[in-house]
Parts: structure tokens; C-alpha cells; sequence
């Protein structure tokens, strides 16, 4: 398969990495993923894994360009690849690519970098800035907020391929800590997905919707709606998640225009907020993070050629 394949795209995550094959046409010739994340490897053992992933994807060693994008180039990753300062164009992202060794191999790696801002409200992305590169690669000449789903939730003000301004929700990691780490896991100590879950959803994101500002008091209603109202831990996790989410929406609820907003993140995470975003009296627009994280890692590419 080595003939066919002009160069291996990776996004590599925390938990996770994700690569392919991409053949001269620009088309997937293979797909590898692999639980060597960032949060597993010391920086020596980074080749290892990467070799391991191109093997699977059926290309040799000997010569093959790579192109990383994700928490490899954290500072606690691979290699560090410095930041660039929002507001910044996307298609400057090559020109700020590092490029670690590879002992015993014939891999070129690039490894692109995040995105900072400083002004404004001090706050970085690793990860996300290919997955809006990608985004304008897709949708030309779009121009307006993109919402980033996930444990920490981005909201991005996107002019064509330029960021000009961007915010953290640590939305999902909220979840899991109150979950997990609070009184509130009282209240969810059972099945979570039960039938009662989407009644709960929809109270929390109305909750949270209409009184952003009381969410440290709502965030108790958990507790006391299983100890009063008898409701159980799949109601009180779908009012949780909808609390959390509704108040995030709420936030942010100044800068939605009229077009729906696109929502990159997984599928199942961006309907809730299309969801929540439409009791708002908004739109979202939900797209698929794979799709657009190998078209920003094509269109990264193709800026650095």
C-alpha cells in the first residue's frame, strides 16, 4: 500500500490517537486508531506509538511525511509546538509546525501547534484549531460563532479560516467531577440512561436556560429532587447534563445570531446542545468532527506546500 500513499494524517488526543492514509487524490486509503493517547506515553515512547499506527495503516517506515495535529504537541506531550496568538489566520498553522525525530525511521513528522489568546480573556485550544480549519474548508466564507462540544466545551468567533475570538466551558468535565466527587452522587448511583433521563434533561436545560446566574443554588436540585420528589439517577443525570448545558448556551446566548450555529463534537453530544440551542429559540447546525478534522489537516497541508 506504500506506493499509493502520499502522506499519514493523525489526530492525537489525550486517550486516543487517529490516523490515515491519504492517497495522491487526497482520498483515506486506510484508517488506524489506537489507545496510546497523549496522557500514556512519556515523550520517548511517542515513535514507538507512531510506528505502531503506520503499520497498521499498511505504510512502511521508510519514507512517509506525517502530519499531527492534537495534545502531541502539548507541553506535556511529544514535543511542545508553541502556540499562536488569536486573533490568527488557520492557514498559517504549517508555518508553526515542530518536527521531533524519529529514531530508526523514515517518518518526517510535523506536528502543528494550538491556538492562544491573551487579550480578552486568557485561554488556549490544542486540537480544535484543525477541526475550524477544517470547518472553513467545508463551509467557505463562513462567519460567525462555532460551538466545540466536549469536556471542555470551545465557543469560537470564526471569520473564513481567521479565529478572532474564542471561550472554555468546562461543561463536561463539570459533569463528571459533580458526578463523581460530590454529594450530588447520591443522587446517581444507578442506571443513568433510564427512561426518565430526557424528562430530566429537559427541566435542567430550562433550569439553566432561563436562571444561568443561580446555578451554583440549582446544581442542589439534584439532591433534593431524588430525596423529595423520589426522582431517580436518570432523571437526576439528565437534569444535571441539561443544567449544565442550558447554562452554557445561556452564556453565550449574546452572540448567536440567526444562522444556525455549527456544533462540532461527537454526534450524540452535539444533538443535546441543538436540543437546548432550539428551547433557546436558536439553531444548530450539527457536523461531523472526523470530516472536519481531516479537511483541516488536508487544507494545513496544502498551505504548507
Amino acid at each position: 500500500m506504500t506506493d499509493n500513499v502520499a502522506w499519514i494524517a493523525v489526530d492525537w488526543g489525550t486517550s486516543n490517537l487517529r490516523a490515515w492514509a491519504v492517497d495522491q487524490n487526497g482520498d483515506v486509503a486506510s484508517s488506524a486508531t489506537s489507545d496510546r493517547g497523549m496522557g500514556k506515553l512519556s515523550p520517548g515512547k511517542f515513535p514507538d506509538a507512531l510506528d505502531a499506527v503506520a503499520a497498521e495503516l499498511g505504510v512502511e517506515s521508510s519514507a512517509a511525511d506525517v502530519l499531527i495535529c492534537g495534545m502531541a504537541g502539548a507541553r506535556q506531550g511529544w514535543l511542545e509546538a508553541p502556540y499562536l496568538d488569536a486573533p490568527t489566520d488557520l492557514r498559517g498553522l504549517a508555518a508553526g509546525a515542530v518536527h521531533p525525530p524519529m529514531p530508526n525511521s523514515g517518518l518526517r513528522v510535523s506536528i502543528l501547534p494550538g491556538v492562544c489568546q491573551r487579550q480578552g480573556g486568557e485561554n488556549v485550544m490544542r486540537g480544535e484549531e484543525t477541526q475550524l480549519l477544517g470547518l472553513a474548508s467545508l463551509m467557505p466564507g463562513y462567519d460567525g460563532l462555532v460551538c466545540m462540544p466536549g469536556t471542555h466545551s470551545k465557543w469560537v468567533l470564526l471569520h473564513g479560516t481567521r479565529i478572532e475570538h474564542f471561550s472554555t466551558a468546562m461543561t463536561g468535565e463539570m459533569f463528571e467531577l459533580l458526578k463523581t466527587h460530590s454529594v450530588l452522587r447520591h443522587s446517581l448511583n444507578g442506571p443513568l440512561d433510564g427512561p426518565a433521563r430526557d424528562d430530566g434533561f429537559s427541566a435542567g436545560a430550562e433550569d439553566g436556560l432561563s436562571k444561568p446566574a443561580d446555578l451554583l443554588g440549582q446544581l442542589f436540585r439534584v439532591r433534593a429532587a431524588s430525596l423529595l420528589s423520589g426522582h431517580g439517577p436518570d432523571w437526576c443525570a439528565g437534569y444535571l447534563s441539561g443544567l449544565l448545558i442550558g447554562t452554557e448556551i445561556a452564556a453565550n446566548r449574546n452572540q448567536i445570531g440567526t444562522d444556525a450555529v455549527p456544533l462540532i463534537g461527537s454526534a450524540g453530544l452535539a444533538r443535546l446542545y441543538e436540543r437546548v440551542l432550539n428551547m433557546a429559540g436558536a439553531k444548530g447546525q450539527p457536523v461531523d468532527a472526523t470530516d472536519v478534522v481531516l479537511a483541516g489537516l488536508k487544507a494545513a497541508r496544502a498551505a504548507a506546500n
